[in-house]
């Protein structure tokens, strides 16, 4: 996929502050340094578009990026991150529930978990969450690389049975280091549009 375009639009936490509903949307979605922001940056083939940090709990808003005038990516605050209070993660979940449960151009939502571990809890719950909103998923494995090719199947295997992945849903393995997963990220959300 050729990108010509990939810029950050805006931050928001309140549907007064999301931009006009112009573009389709698809969000992204996961628990803190699942990888989100390098998964954005390797997709439109920028190294700093969405700010990557080692630090987990960086994303506390959610930022909108036009992509070719075709598609917003919403990357959401990541879930499960200890160190933030019992208030502020109430007020993100608030936020991103009112977003996705609202937002009438989202079409679909990336799931974003990490291959050498089984879903969290969290993890868990947001698929249900999403499934539940009867919204289209795309679960993406991050950390492709981390992991030997040998255990591939098997990882891939337990991350959906512990998520009790939907057939219907696409799953797609994704390193953003190699660029594997990147062709099958692009065609998977292009067929949610």
């Amino acid at each position: 996929m050729k990108i010509y375009k990939a810029d950050f639009i805006t931050s928001g936490v309140n549907p007064e502050h999301y931009p006009e509903p112009l573009l389709p949307e698809v969000a992204l979605a996961g628990r803190s340094n699942v990888g989100k922001s390098s998964f954005i940056n390797k997709l439109v083939q920028r190294k700093a578009l969405a700010r990557t940090s080692s630090k987990p709990g960086k994303t506390q808003t959610l930022n909108f990026f036009n992509i070719n005038d075709e598609v917003m990516f919403v990357d959401v605050p990541g879930y499960g991150y200890a160190k933030v209070s019992k208030t502020e993660r109430e007020a993100w979940g608030k936020m991103m529930e009112k977003y996705f449960t609202t937002r009438e151009i989202l079409k679909g939502v990336v799931l974003l978990v990490d291959i050498r571990h089984e879903p969290s809890a969290d993890d868990v719950i947001m698929y249900d969450f999403l499934k539940y909103y009867d919204l289209s998923v795309i679960v993406v494995a991050t950390k492709l690389d981390k992991i030997k090719r040998g255990q591939r199947d098997k990882q891939i295997a337990a991350i959906k049975r512990k998520l009790q992945f939907d057939g219907q849903d696409t799953f797609i393995p994704f390193s953003s280091e190699t660029g594997e997963g990147v062709d099958a990220a692009w065609e998977a959300i292009y067929r949610h549009l």
